[in-house]
């Protein structure tokens, strides 16, 4: 399901669970430390504001006490379907960048779905292709899903399941 992982960070470094009420508060901090505050006029924080904190699907890596990494997904509907799913927020703490981490949380996540499951026809994020491309995502069409907010259309990427078989989604992005 996931690309190749090139890393030379082993899992007994980490752990890696999913999110619950109580680590919210830690990954708003790894959120501001990566993002900073104009993370809240995005594109994506838009739908996020009207969906719950986080999902059975999210994912965090913890080292001991210390939160290294989180990956959020939220579901949402894309023109009439629902079961679809918003990536993102993905962030590493900086001296756990460029080992794979970020490509494990996303495994964790993605596999989070299918056991439960869900059809996860499609996954989107606002991203960057030479780094999400690596786990299966692919540049939309442009004007084919929609989102409440300006994204450059390269970055509007997609991951859909190989066992999908009925078409992308096309319409506007919303919560649910």
């Amino acid at each position: 399901m996931v690309g190749r992982l090139t890393s030379d960070m082993t899992s007994q470094e980490f752990d890696i669970r999913p999110t619950g009420p109580n680590d919210l508060e830690h990954v708003a901090a790894l959120h501001a430390n990566a993002f900073g505050p104009g993370r809240f006029v995005r594109t994506a924080y838009r739908v996020r504001e009207d969906a719950p904190p986080t999902s059975p699907h999210c994912q965090c890596a913890w080292r001991g006490a210390t939160l290294i990494g989180s990956v959020t997904l939220t579901a949402i509907t894309i023109g009439a379907e629902s079961d679809h799913w918003l990536l993102g927020p993905l962030a590493v703490r900086a001296g756990d960048m460029n080992r794979g981490l970020g490509q494990r949380l996303c495994a964790a996540a993605f596999k989070s779905i299918a056991a439960n499951g869900a059809p996860l026809a499609t996954v989107i994020l606002i991203g960057d292709l030479a780094y999400y491309e690596r786990l299966g995502f692919e540049a939309t069409i442009p004007g084919q899903i929609i989102l409440p907010g300006p994204v450059d259309p390269a970055r509007l990427l997609a991951w859909r399941n190989p066992d999908a078989s009925e078409p992308m989604p096309a319409g506007t992005v919303r919560p649910g």
